[in-house]
């Protein structure tokens, strides 16, 4: 058997700013502020897009994921790539975020029962989703936190 034909794996990261230049999440708006950077504006109305954001221990962005993008009323999530990515930046906490084309900011239970799968997944490897929070058009959000759904 000849293992010299299988790939290597090199974990890395590099920051492209200081970690005093980096944006600290410190509510919900700040939250929002950024997601709103990582969803196309374009599409907010048109196509799910789901987003995450990484977090070191004292809420310093460490890194974004426009991950998922979908159809009209659902994207296919991959919880292996978020937990994946979470473990291979170290980070401690985890905000994610998709929009509702319709504009209907209630989440559905699709979206409740992946918040719950994403929560265990991570508290096993002592990570905390701090917030699951759903954009629409014209600026109005609605956070999984302030529902009492995290």
């Amino acid at each position: 058997m000849n293992l010299s034909n299988l790939g290597e794996l090199s974990v890395g990261y590099k920051y492209h700013t200081t970690l005093s230049n980096r944006p600290v999440i410190k509510d919900v708006e700040g939250a929002v502020e950024i997601i709103n950077v990582l969803i196309d504006q374009e599409r907010v109305g048109l196509q799910e897009q789901f987003v995450v954001i990484y977090l070191n221990r004292s809420n310093t962005v460490i890194g974004t994921m426009n991950t998922f993008s979908g159809g009209v009323s659902a994207t296919v999530v991959d919880l292996k790539i978020i937990v994946g990515t979470a473990i291979n930046l170290m980070c401690s906490a985890v905000i994610v975020a998709h929009n509702h084309p319709s504009g209907n900011m209630n989440p559905s239970t699709q979206d409740i029962l992946l918040t719950k799968k994403l929560t265990s997944a991570l508290e096993m490897m002592d990570i905390t989703l701090l917030d699951h929070i759903i954009i629409g058009p014209e600026g109005r959000y609605c956070c999984f936190s302030e529902l009492s759904l995290i």
